[in-house]
């Protein structure tokens, strides 16, 4: 047996997996959403361009995935990082193991329960409850845009923080100490040695967060209250109540297409600034 044919067969399980439950389904998504709404509903066969002519009745789903989805990912990169770099840097190896649990310690819960909570706590017997004894009153935190963001990056947070820490955890701590017997500052250390090289760390996290975010709908739907709406729960709302599955293929795969060009567009930016990076650093 040839090295190549060794390699085709080493690939040929991850491929076929990928084939039959990645590819496949997205194409039978993608023939469904030229199709038509049958009678009892489901999927009639036809070729129209009627489901995506109607894309703007579900604008508010995009507006507000687009919207919330990237703010999320950007909060929970702000909060993250100091944490993961209080964790990789400033945090004795004894109590890493220790902290880093604290940190899983939600995902032990299911996410169903996390935003139940969230519900009484942004809710009428909660904050706005304590901030009407304090005399402020008429304060609204629940079913809305707030309460959703709150929602995700509370959900999401943990996912943001572990690539940005194995990143920082692996920096090459001599590097630092040349920088400061080069007599940079902390600050300058952190901003032309440390920041750049955790670059890898950031990305990937804002990466998994960000395309979870596009997909979600338990969040939005239980701190939303159906009156903040993402694409997912547009989605769950097409294919298991109207049975509009020609319609909901059609969101289905601009969700993904816009998902597509975005993370296209992010990685680019990324490779470019490590490239930018690498330059600097060869001069």
């Amino acid at each position: 047996m040839t090295k190549r044919e060794r390699n085709w067969l080493l690939l040929l399980p991850g491929g076929a997996w990928f084939l039959i439950m990645l590819v496949l389904p997205l194409t039978v998504v993608f023939i469904f959403s030229f199709g038509e709404r049958g009678d009892a509903g489901g999927y009639v066969p036809a070729f129209t361009l009627e489901q995506y002519a109607n894309l703007p009745a579900r604008l508010t789903a995009f507006e507000n995935t687009m919207i919330l989805a990237p703010i999320g990912t950007l909060i929970s990169m702000l909060i993250a990082y100091p944490l993961a770099y209080q964790l990789a840097v400033n945090t004795s190896r004894k109590w890493k193991t220790v902290l880093l649990v604290l940190v899983i310690v939600p995902f032990w819960t299911s996410i169903l329960i996390r935003s139940y909570a969230w519900i009484y706590i942004l809710g009428g017997q909660g904050i706005p409850n304590l901030l009407e004894m304090l005399g402020i009153e008429g304060v609204r935190l629940i079913y809305t845009p707030f309460a959703v963001l709150i929602g995700i990056i509370y959900g999401y947070l943990p996912l943001m923080v572990f690539p940005i820490y194995v990143s920082l955890d692996r920096l090459d701590k001599r590097l630092l100490e040349a920088s400061s017997d080069l007599g940079a500052k902390p600050f300058a250390t952190f901003m032309q040695v440390t920041l750049p090289l955790s670059v890898p760390g950031i990305a990937t996290g804002c990466m998994l967060v960000f395309i979870l975010l596009m997909g979600e709908f338990l969040i939005p739907a239980l701190l939303g209250g159906g009156k903040v709406f993402f694409v997912g729960n547009a989605l769950v709302d097409l294919f298991l109540q109207s049975r509009n599955w020609a319609y909901g293929s059609a969101v289905a795969v601009t969700l993904i297409v816009i998902m597509l060009v975005t993370v296209t567009v992010y990685m680019r930016l990324i490779s470019r600034l490590n490239t930018q990076r690498d330059d600097v650093s060869i001069m």
